[in-house]
This record gives C-alpha cells, structure tokens and sequence, in this order.
C-alpha cells in the first residue's frame, strides 16, 4: 500500500466553551434492578465556540461520538443545561425513564431546545432582556445532607429555567408541556454594570447567582425576594477594584463554592450565608467547578492550566484542603462536569485547547487521565478514485485537492516533481446560507459533487480542464430539507441522504453532454422494529434510530444503512421486469396511523414505473441487531464467486460491520446471514492488540481480502481470508524472537484512564553515550518499553519515531520509500501472508481515503507459500492519502501567562 502523508489538509480546532451530562449521578442499585439502569440513557454533551454540539455516549469508557449538530454563522454555544424529567412506574410495573431535553445559550438573548431525534434545532425563546450569560435548570428536590426530611419538592411540569443576563436580569422561562417561552423577569438590578455570570441551585426555589462586582446573591425564584448577599470584597493589591464570581456549585448539605478572578475557592455556609473558609490554589482566575454527587470532593479549574482537587479535612468539619493539581490542558480550563455511575466517576473537562480531558473522580490519583479526539468521528474526507481528487470540508467551505502523480512514478522517477508541487488545490467552494455543511460527497470520476447542511442540499458538476477546475450548480428538480449524510454510488447514478436524522432518501442524477440534474427522491423504508414503547416515550426517544452510517456496494446495486441501535437495512436495485418484493404497511419503521397520504404520496414521487427502482432486500429481516453502534459499515470492494472475501460465494456481498465494542462482522446481507468466516473468526479470537486498543475505529480502507482499519491513534490490517486465533497469533520479529501482544488494559476502570501500575512514578534510567560526530545521545528506558517494541515486532519491522516531515507537506519521495520497504514487511520473510498488522506512528489521524486502486486483474499471479502454508493471491495494488491533524498545527487563542509563570 503506498501512502501520501497529508498535513496540508486543514481542519480549525474549536474551542470548547461548554460540557453537560444528562444525569450528574445514578444511585447505586441492587443486582435485581440491574437491568433497570441499563435502559438509562446518559449522554455527554459538549458546545463549542463555532457553534457545534457534540453528543457523546459514555460507554464505560469507551466514549462514541454519537452526533454533532453544525453550528452556523456567527453562532457559538457557551452554555448548555439538560432538563430530566423524573422516572416513572408503570401500571404493568415498567418504569418509563424521564424525558431528556438539551438547551443551550450563546450569549445572545435567545436560548435554544435542540431535537437530536433529527439533529437540529427545535425551538428558540428570547425576552426583553440582555444577552444571556448564564443559565440553570430548577431541580425537583434536594436533599440536605443528614437531615431526614427534604426540601421543597415542585411538580416536574411546573420546572423553570432561569437565566442571568449581561445587563443584570434574572429572568424565568417556562418549559411546560414540551414547549420553551419567556415567562418573566424575576430580578432587574439597579446597576445595568452589574453582569450576572455563573448561576447554581441550592433547592429547588433558591438559586445562587455569581456575579461581576465581588458579589454573590440568593434568591428565592417564586417572589423574587432577595435572601441574603454575599460580598468577596475588593481584588488583590494591583488589580481590578471588582472580582468575577465565574462559577458557583452547590454541595448536597447546602453549602456554597465559588471560584472567581482572584485564583480562589471560597466555601460559604448554606445556612448562614457567610464564608467558611478561602482556599488559594490558582494563580489566575478559576473558571468552572465541579462537586461529587455525595458532596465529598470539589474540583476547579482555571486560566493557569491547573485541575485541582479538594477534599475535606480530617477532623475539622466544614474544613477543605487542596489534595493536588495537574496540568492536563494546554491551555485555559474554560468548563468541566461530573458523572458518576454505571461503575463511572469522572469529571470531563475542556478549553481552547479542543480536547476533552476525562479524569477520575473516585479514583483520582489511582487511575490515569484521558485525553478524547478533537477531531470528528465521522471523517470529514471523500475521494474521487478516478480523478485523484481529495475533498475536505469543516464550516461553510470545501477544498478540492488534486494528487498528480502516484507514489510509484514518484519513487521510480528520479527526476520526478516534489511532493510539495504533487499536490495541486484545485477550488475552494463557499456554500451560502446560515447552517455549516454537515456532510459532502463526490462521484469517482470527480463530476459530480453534493453538499448537505441543515436546511437544503446543494449539488455542483464538475469539469477538470487544463488543471483548472470548473464547477457549475446542479438543478435539484425538488426542494430538499437538507441532510444530516449524504452519499453517491460509485456508479454516480444515485444520490442518497437522510432527513431529520432517520428518513432515508434516494435520487436519480440525470446526465447530460452538458449538464446534470437530480430527480425527485424516493423515501426508503426502514423495517420496522419491536421496540417497547416505554423505551421509546423516555430517555432521549427515537434518538438512537437515527442513522449513522450509510454505504453503497461496489457495483452500486446495493444501500445498506445502520442505526445508532445496532439495527442495519439494507436494499437493492431491480430491473422494470423484476418482480419487487412488497412489505406490508405495519412493517414500515417509524410510520405512525395518523400519516398523510400526501406523504404517502411523496414517498413514490421519484419512481418510474419503466425505470429501475429500489426495493428492500427480501432477506433484510434476518440480519441480526448489532450488539452496540457501529461506528464503521462497508462493502468488501472484492466481487464475484472466486474473490476469497468470505461471504462473496455464489455472488453475494460481504458487508463489514465494526461496533463501538470492537467487535467486528462480516454479513451476507442477500442472504441475511453471518459469513462463514464471521462465525469462525469471533470477538475473543480477534488480536488482542485490536481489542485492548482504547479509541474507536473510524474508517476502514479494502485492499483484495485486506481491510486497513484506522483510528485516531492507530492504524491495522485484518486479513479477512485467514481464520484468527486469538491470544496465539503471535508474529515473530526478523531477529527470531517471538513477542507477545501489548498488556492488558483495565478498559472499565472508571471511564478515564486505565489504573497507575506501582512504582510507575520512579525515576527513569538514563544510559548515555557519544555519537560519530561528538554529540551526546541519551536512551531512556521507560516503564512501557516493551509496548513500543511490541509496534514493531507485530508489524515484521523496526518501528521508527522519525517525526521530521514538514508539517506543511506531504511526505518526501524518502518517507514514500520508507514506508514501501515497510510495506514488505507485513509479510513473513518465507512468503507467508500475515493475519494481521498494526502500527501506532500516525496519530492524530483525521481519516484515510483512497486515491487509485487498480482492480485485480483475471488469471493472477497465485503466489505458493513456505512450509505447506496455503497459497494465495497477492493483494491489489492500492494508493491512498493519510490525513493527520497534529497537535502542534491546532491554533489556539493567546493565553494569558502571569508573572514568573513558565509554560511546561
């Protein structure tokens, strides 16, 4: 496999601005109510200052990125509150899970209910008030740390959410019965100078607003009567004469923290209202905080990069002390959020940096930090195989870029061009209007593209001439409501998207001498699902229906699509003179009795009946639910009955399926079964390195039966013709010496990092020693040494950290070299065909697309193999780009250093 190594590609970090769980805690239950804390559905959310929203699933720890809505223009979110509704016991003793609901403010006067079950914006809600700076959601009871009675409990229907404002409002807006309206201003402050910037409830009708003038107040929401006020006092000599209360908490007993612009964490007495205690720990302001559900550690991050925790002191009551800080950002930690459940207790962090930072609560300083993507799950990269094209886009724009010469003819050549002139940006397109792209495509042979945003879809033909690209608009003979993915066959003759995150759509293009056009679509059903209705009414709805992944067949008969549940549907293209499968109309996924027959209707608009049509696969009902999301779907680019891809047989397809979990399958989805080699080959016999690495999968490359399966960190080959065999597939090194897979990983330790081992803290060993040239060379011996021979020795190659490449270029004729002589390596030296192949040198990896790939020609070289190995064929020859986003290439915001500090 010949491999361009892109760092040219962009692809602007943003800026985390806000974090939110659905649930902060989930009680501990008994074994017999296991399975009721199964169907709760927590999420993570995480709001970024272009807009986005990412929902991420927890996973116990192993962290899906399930969603992102775009932003848009000028749109940034800077605060975000879940609204749970309390569980509730049915009459047939099944408990129905409260509703969950996403709102988000960004300091405009408008706050925003966001609908995931379509991944777009559900209603906005403004006043007569300032812009809004803080937000807070009433909760239905509190408990006071050992008392026996409760505070007062409201009716669920009756909860508010109550806002700050940058002009000193406290203003309450209503969400009863699913809707989202001002209701009313509560508190209008004397001074407009007075901005109320953080916000916290102590019970369900005081609420505790931080504010800009060294003040924190109490209010009682159902009069407006102001409890008691409490005063900071004036800065440190030299500084501002007001102190910035940027966060508030409240702890379960009552009591008060607060973190503000001096660098403290005060503690205030939830009963008398006055300061019990100031704790110095940053040296610059503390942005956001975060408390343990029982109310025995505060966490507190700030401008100086530090995370620090507190506990409370032995023997002294009411009495915190500061445990220790670490520096985990690189940059200001701007918003963080507690969890604890499901054997999880973490706090998730995040900044300008772009990273989210999940660190143990319960386990802190027993268990290691993680640090999560900043690039998207979904890779934001298409190719056109013919074209040698690679199109990237993020925000409003798309870049077409154009790779001359393949990597061959690059190292063959002597007097080839560089690299750095290789590559050629062909256009760079605007797409006009207010939402961001969410998802593009391009045919193969690099004519047609498609762009999708929130609300329309946009296509554009393509005409490569005398290295100049002309792009001209295509005419869409029906206004579309936009799209969440969209997808071209590789035939270019089809065009598929989903609406509102589950409606899947597909088109006819229409080709011309001179132009192209796209029919009217045809809607898709999906097979319908025996899902139990208290499921579907609580919790986050219908969200986990939404599709996430989508895939054409090679030869563009085939659509197979899968769901966030696990579930996969499939159909096929028919002749005018095949006879079409009918389903019946209970069978139909998400129609409901009360449907229009206009919509009925429009689901036939686009098929002619002397055209060829899609039809649901006959056999689609008997493929198996998924036992997680899966996060890659695709076909086997190897066709025909002699192909050695299992599943291929009798000319079916051979559809891979990777989940969250790594579990990996392979489905003939004609005739919905398992493949033969999918039932040999499961979980626990796949290589353990594949099983213990920690980040997701995001993609996978086919090369003949090999499948490069990429992500953030990592790169594999699976060899989908030869059986695993688990633990014992060990390869050996060139020097003889066998190696056995990296070590077991504590995966579900608490949703962060894996446990510290002991003695991992001990000073390292330093050999030194001079080279030719004089100089001193140092090797370190570090603890997980054998973790980086193991890269090399699965790979059949030494490993080599040479991280030398321009950042702004693709790799030189040198590294292309390189990486061909590693290539030889995958292999045994005696001829034999590896398994499987790994290496972790390309991190972090935005995605890897195909650029050239020849097609395995009849009557192939059969190559024998040593030692009565079985023969087989050589694998296709395959060129692709390798996009990588490093760290160093994030742009950040200039960070503020105080006096003395340096930067480490």
């Amino acid at each position: 496999m010949d491999i361009h190594r892109c760092r040219f590609v962009g692809y602007p970090a943003s800026a985390i601005n806000a974090v939110a769980f659905t649930h902060a805690s989930l009680p501990a239950v008994g074994a017999n109510k296991k399975f009721l804390h199964k169907h709760i559905q927590v999420r993570l959310a995480i709001g970024r200052a272009n807009g986005d929203i990412e929902i991420w699933n927890p996973l116990n720890g192993a962290w899906h990125q399930e969603l992102v809505i775009p932003g848009g223009k000028d749109r940034s979110v800077d605060g975000l509150v879940w609204v749970t509704d309390p569980d509730e016991e049915l009459a047939d003793g099944k408990t129905l899970h409260g509703r969950s609901r996403l709102f988000s403010i960004g300091y405009t006067t408008a706050i925003t209910e966001w609908d995931l079950e379509k991944a777009c914006a559900k209603k906005h809600a403004s006043g007569q008030h300032g812009d809004i700076w803080c937000l807070g959601a009433q909760p239905l009871s509190t408990t006071t740390k050992g008392s026996k009675a409760k505070t007062a409990v409201i009716n669920p229907g009756s909860r508010k959410l109550v806002a700050g404002t940058v002009d000193g409002n406290l203003v309450l807006y209503s969400i009863e019965g699913g809707d989202l309206k001002f209701q009313q201003s509560l508190i209008r402050t004397p001074s407009k100078k007075v901005k109320m910037v953080s916000i916290a409830f102590q019970s369900p009708t005081v609420v505790i607003v931080g504010c800009s003038n060294s003040t924190i107040y109490a209010y009682d929401i159902r009069n407006g009567t102001l409890i008691r006020q409490m005063t900071l006092g004036s800065d440190l000599s030299g500084g501002p004469k007001n102190v910035i209360v940027w966060s508030v908490k409240c702890l379960p007993s009552g009591d008060i923290v607060s973190g503000d612009s001096t660098g403290q964490v005060c503690i205030w007495d939830g009963r008398t209202y006055t300061q019990a205690q100031r704790i110095q720990s940053h040296s610059q302001d503390v942005l956001c905080l975060a408390v343990s559900a029982d109310g025995s550690k505060i966490v507190s991050g700030g401008m100086d990069r530090r995370t620090a925790l507190y506990e409370p002191m032995a023997g002294q009551a009411g009495r915190w002390s500061k445990v220790f800080h670490r520096r985990y950002h690189g940059h200001d930690v701007k918003a963080m959020a507690s969890f604890e459940g499901k054997g999880m207790s973490i706090v998730v962090s995040g900044g300008p940096d772009a990273s989210p930072i999940v660190f143990p609560l319960r386990g802190a300083g027993n268990e290691f930090h993680r640090t999560l993507p900043h690039l998207p799950q979904n890779i934001p990269l298409r190719s056109a195989l013919k074209a040698r094209f690679m199109l990237s886009w993020w925000g409003n724009e798309i870049r077409i870029w154009h790779l001359a010469s393949p990597a061959q003819e690059m190292l063959d050549d002597p007097h080839a061009t560089s690299s750095r002139k290789n590559r050629n940006l062909l256009a760079q397109i605007l797409v006009k209007g207010e939402s961001d792209i969410a998802s593009a495509a391009i045919s193969q042979d690099g004519t047609l593209l498609v762009a999708s945003t929130a609300t329309e879809l946009k296509a554009f033909k393509l005409k490569f001439d005398g290295g100049k690209l002309q792009i001209k608009k295509v005419d869409m003979t029906v206004a579309t409501r936009g799209a969440t993915r969209v997808e071209i066959s590789p035939d270019g003759l089809w065009v598929s998207w989903i609406e509102e995150g589950s409606k899947v759509m597909i088109a006819r293009v229409a080709t011309s001498v001179s132009s192209y056009a796209i029919s009217a679509p045809q809607k898709l059903h999906r097979l319908g699902r025996q899902i139990p209705k208290h499921l579907l009414l609580g919790g986050l709805g219908s969200y986990d229906r939404n599709v996430a992944q989508m895939i054409f067949s090679p030869d563009s008969r085939m659509l197979a699509i899968a769901d966030l549940a696990g579930y996969i549907d499939t159909w096929v293209l028919r002749a005018p003179d095949e006879k079409e499968h009918i389903a019946s109309r209970e069978a139909l996924d998400g129609e409901q009795s009360d449907e229009s027959s206009s919509d009925s209707s429009d689901d036939e608009m686009g098929v002619d009946e002397g055209s060829e049509r899609w039809i649901r696969n006959p056999k689609a009902a008997l493929l198996p639910k998924l036992t997680s999301a899966p996060v890659v779907l695709s076909f086997s680019t190897a066709s025909g009955p002699d192909s050695a891809v299992p599943g291929h047989a009798d000319g079916d397809y051979a559809l891979l399926a990777i989940t969250t979990m790594k579990q990996v399958f392979v489905f003939n989805p004609l005739r919905g079964s398992l493949s033969e080699w999918s039932r040999r080959n499961t979980y626990h016999k796949l290589p353990e390195q594949f099983r213990v690495t920690r980040d997701l999968v995001k993609g996978v490359v086919w090369q003949g039966t090999r499948a490069w399966i990429y992500g953030i960190s990592f790169l594999f080959m699976l060899d989908l013709s030869q059986d695993f065999d688990g633990d014992k597939d060990v390869v050996e090194h060139k020097s003889g010496q066998k190696h056995g897979t990296k070590r077991k990983r504590d995966v579900l330790a608490s949703g962060a990092g894996g446990k510290m081992s002991k003695h991992s803290l001990v000073p390292q060993h330093v050999k030194s020693a001079l080279g030719p040239d004089g100089a001193e060379w140092a090797d370190v011996e570090m603890v997980d040494a054998d973790d980086q021979k193991s890269i090399g020795a699965s790979s059949g190659f030494e490993d080599n950290d040479d991280d030398e490449t321009d950042e702004d270029d693709e790799t030189d004729g040198g590294e292309l070299q390189r990486m061909r002589d590693r290539q030889g390596g995958v292999d045994g030296e005696d001829g034999r065909k590896s398994k499987w192949w790994h290496t972790y040198q390309y991190r972090p990896i935005l995605g890897i697309v195909p650029i050239e790939s020849k097609q395995e020609e009849d009557g192939a070289v059969i190559s024998g193999t040593a030692n009565g190995a079985t023969a087989h064929r050589d694998p296709v020859p395959l060129e692709v780009a390798l996009v990588e986003r490093p760290s160093w290439d994030v742009d950040l915001t200039p960070r503020y250093f105080a006096d003395g500090e340096w930067d480490r």
